[in-house]
Formats: C-alpha cells, structure tokens, sequence
C-alpha cells in the first residue's frame, strides 16, 4: 500500500515538472521576434524524449545579457580609393542601317580635314550601297570636278606662257649675261624690263604651280584618311575591293596597282595634265620625270585603297588633258590658241648635263657677285668709323706748311 502511494507521488511529480502547459513564449532577438508554442511532453519515466510533440522549432539564438552593442571604429580599415571618372568608359557601337559600325565608334571621322574626308567616303557608302572602291572612285571624281576651273586657269596660263616665251627666253638670256659679266645695272634693268613684260602680257609662272599647290593638301588629306581607315582597321573593307584586290586594308600581292600609278604618274607629267610646262622649270623637270621612279620601291607598301585613289586621280588628269584638246571645248573655254614658232626656244633642247652645267656656272656667279657686294659693304662700312687713310704727300691740316708754300708762290 505505501508502496502504490509512493509511486503514485512520484508520478504526479515528474508530471508537475516535465509537463509545461499549453502558452506561447516569445523569444527576443536583436534582428526578429520568434514564437515557439510547446506542448506536454509524455509522463513516461524512462522514455519521455520518444513521446514529446514539438510544434515550434526556434531558429534564432537569444538576446544577449551584454546591452552595450559593439561599435566598429570608422578608422580601422582604409577604404579602397573611389574609380576615377576617366577611367569609366561607356563602349557604346554604334551601328549604320546594314549593320555595319560607324567611323565614330572605332575612333575615325572627326572634324579635322582627315576626319572630314571619312565622313564624306562614309556618307557615299551608307547612302549608295555601293562598295568601298566605287567609293574612293567616286569620292575622286567629286574632287577632280570641285579642281576643274583651277585647272583650265592653268592651262590658260600656261598656253599664254608658251606663246611669249621666245621674247622671256631672250630677255633672260640677256639678264644672265649682265649677271655674269658683273654689270649690276644692266642686270636689274634686263630684270625690270622682263617683269614688266610678263605684267602686260598678264603672264606668270607661279600660276602654273597653283594646281599642284592646291592638290597637295587634298592628296594628304585623302592619303592620311584612307591610311587611317587601313590601319583601324575599317573591317567592311576587307571584303570592299575589286578582281584581284579585294582587300583594300594590305598592299596588292601582285604589285599591279603600283606599278600602274607610277606609269599613270610619268604620263601626267610629261604631258602636263596639271596646267605644268616643263619646258619653262628648268632643272626642276627632271625632278619631276624622275619622281614616279623614285617613290615606286615606297608604293608597293601602301594600303589598296590609298594606292586605288592615286591611280583614280592620275586617270582623271589624263581624261581632263583629253578633253580640253576638244576643239569645241576649248571655245567654249575661250582657251587661247597655242602659237607654233618656227624655230625652237633657245634652251629647251639643251640635254641634262648641259642644264646642270649652266645652272651650277650661274650659281657660282651669284656666289661671286654675293661675296664682292660684301666686301664692299664691309669695306664702306669701316670707311665711315675709322681713321683717315693718308691719301697726300703732306698734312693739310698744318697751316705752317701751306702758309710756306703760298710764299712761294707769290
């Protein structure tokens, strides 16, 4: 009996301690509130883990008993440096309508006379739908005809010229002779009369050279334009050339093109397409006939498309030359007509060796002519701050010695 009583207060123990009633308990945190709702666990003595019911699981830890929160010094670490607004970059490509990227995007076509050149090319491109070969052709015809009064100016100048020349021969041959004879006067006045003569015959040299110093800054333009777009390089002309040059971007495998401007160049030379005689240059033509040789071995290195330029541009000349040998192009030019002189200007069937020697005789003329006008300058020049050099067999400026010799005479 007192057995079942002891066991019977034991049990109701156990229960009184293990047993927590059905309430919620809420668990503080520093981030999040957690409920937890427990319920009686079983009343067995020896296996009460087996029987419990868990209806609510907490997932966080609780709150610390420490109500000082840890604070981190500002100036324990340093911070990375900010990324400088330079070096954030926004790659943008832009892209025309079929696709291919703007001259802008790859860093071509500014504002200078090189990028405006891109953007013209690249304008006939887009527009046209044409490739890039037909482009430059285009691009230098364009040119050639913005050039054309230019070049009927110098031709006009140039006829004029050859029609006096046999009167401007004579006159420099006169000129030439006073220079080295060492008649100063004679020389200036043969020069005078000379530029007299050309201003009423409204006749100049320079004018010949008017073409090629307006077609130097177009060629550079176009060479550094297209150089530039070669070496970018612009990918839609990789596949934008023609027959045997299809790739515009390297020098031809073949050497054609080079050796086709060269031969193209020569021919516009000699034949004057420019509005240039060389019969009037002197030593200078042969400069000139020997330039497309000269430059021949630099051209196979070029890019196609500078190369497809050059070759267009000298075409051009030669077409223009053509065309204004047309009578009926001449006239309505009001070109004068060209005098045929029965006997040749003295000088202009002089070879190479007779041109060089004449002008390195004339050049140590001059040099002579130079050093004597020195020399006398130098010499007026000390004549004016030195002493007097005695010229007389006695001294003016003593009066005993003329007084002596009015005494005589008397």
């Amino acid at each position: 009996m007192f057995t079942r009583a002891s066991a019977i207060v034991c049990r109701r123990t156990l229960l009184r301690t293990n047993v927590i009633s059905q309430e919620v308990i809420t668990c503080r945190h520093i981030h999040l509130n957690s409920q937890i709702k427990r319920t009686p666990r079983s009343s067995s003595l020896f296996n009460l883990h087996k029987n419990c019911r868990i209806t609510g699981i907490p997932l966080v830890r609780y709150a610390s008993t420490n109500e000082t929160p840890s604070q981190k010094s500002p100036y324990d670490e340093i911070p990375d440096p900010p990324t400088p607004l330079e070096d954030i970059v926004e790659n943008i490509v832009k892209v025309h309508s079929n696709g291919e990227p703007t001259l802008e995007s790859i860093g071509l076509a500014g504002y200078t006379p090189v990028g405006l050149v891109q953007k013209f090319l690249e304008f006939m491109h887009i527009s046209l739908d044409i490739p890039w070969w037909t482009t430059i052709v285009i691009g230098t015809i364009c040119v050639r005809i913005i050039i054309f009064p230019l070049v009927v100016k110098a031709q006009k100048n140039m006829i004029k010229l050859s029609n006096h020349m046999p009167v401007i021969t004579q006159m420099q041959q006169r000129m030439t002779e006073a220079r080295q004879s060492g008649d100063q006067y004679e020389s200036a006045r043969a020069a005078t009369e000379l530029m007299q003569y050309m201003k009423k015959s409204d006749v100049s040299v320079l004018r010949n050279f008017i073409v090629p110093l307006v077609q130097a800054p177009v060629f550079l333009s176009f060479f550094l334009a297209l150089r530039g777009m070669a070496n970018a390089p612009v990918e839609s002309l990789k596949h934008g050339g023609f027959w045997w040059l299809q790739d515009l971007t390297i020098h031809d495998p073949y050497y054609i093109m080079p050796i086709v401007t060269s031969v193209t160049m020569y021919i516009t030379i000699e034949l004057g397409a420019d509005g240039t005689d060389l019969k009037t240059m002197g030593m200078l033509r042969y400069v000139l006939r020997a330039l497309p040789f000269v430059i021949l071995p630099f051209m196979i290195h070029f890019p196609g498309a500078i190369l497809t330029y050059w070759a267009s541009a000298n075409f051009i000349s030669l077409i223009q030359t053509g065309l204004l040998k047309v009578p009926y192009i001449r006239k309505a030019l009001d070109m004068p007509i060209r005098i045929k002189h029965a006997s040749p200007v003295a000088g202009s069937n002089r070879n190479f060796v007779e041109e060089f020697r004449e002008s390195w005789t004339n050049m140590k003329i001059s040099k002579q002519l130079a050093a004597r006008e020195r020399a006398d300058a130098i010499q007026f020049s000390a004549a004016g701050k030195g002493p007097i050099i005695k010229t007389f067999k006695y001294d003016p400026t003593k009066q005993k010695g003329q007084s002596t010799i009015l005494t005589k005479n008397r």
